[in-house]
């Protein structure tokens, strides 16, 4: 299994029965594709969609079913359309019990930058702003490194999404959990030691006596 599916089977099971659950552009899609037999959720866009199917099999692609990314999704019975004001009204009213985003960074104090990176053309924040801002709880599921550079860190070095703090992050090597003391490690990938992760992560982290594997 490759760093992107390990970290989608892994918040697939922070998924609560009965939820509706925003899925963010790029990884995060990933995720409906590892919704245990016994969990029924319902996933939100924000181009104006509830009710999410996994990724289409290749050559049964339809046009007119997209997500906010643009990619190719299926539709579950009951899904619903609908327009973007009534899918931010969503967002903003504090209906969505859970988003799942991507990110650039997440400092020590739980804070997020996913949205920009100086110098880069970009096409604006999307809904990211909106979603950590109105969402019950918070997931972001990223990559722990980008090239050699720690992607959880002491202070966000890039433009914040929200002054809100995330509930959990996932990587391809660990579990955390920004909590009022800190940074607390819960759990680590399969394989990859606490000193690995340690090595890897910018941000002081809190190690608990025994760390256990993730189960995806």
């Amino acid at each position: 299994m490759n760093s992107k599916e390990l970290i989608a089977r892994r918040v697939a099971k922070e998924l609560k029965n009965g939820s509706l659950v925003n899925l963010g552009i790029g990884l995060p899609t990933m995720v409906a594709n590892y919704i245990p037999e016994d969990i029924n959720v319902m996933f939100h866009s924000e181009n104006g969609i509830i009710g999410m199917g996994p990724t289409p099999e290749e050559g049964m692609e339809n046009k007119d079913l997209t997500n906010a990314g643009n990619g190719f999704i299926t539709y579950v019975p009951g899904a619903v359309s609908f327009d973007s004001a009534m899918s931010f009204a969503i967002i903003r009213g504090g209906h969505l019990d859970i988003t799942v985003l991507g990110g650039l960074q997440v400092d020590e104090n739980g804070q997020l930058a996913n949205w920009m990176v100086p110098g880069k053309k970009i096409p604006g924040m999307g809904g990211a702003m909106d979603l950590v801002t109105g969402a019950k709880k918070v997931i972001v599921a990223m990559t722990h490194l980008a090239g050699e550079s720690s992607k959880i860190v002491k202070k966000c070095t890039l433009p914040l999404t929200s002054l809100r703090k995330v509930d959990l992050i996932v990587t391809d090597m660990a579990v955390i959990e920004p909590t009022e003391e800190g940074l607390l490690l819960v759990e680590r990938a399969p394989g990859v030691k606490v000193s690995d992760i340690l090595k890897a992560t910018e941000a002081e982290l809190i190690v608990p006596d025994y760390v256990p594997e993730m189960i995806v």
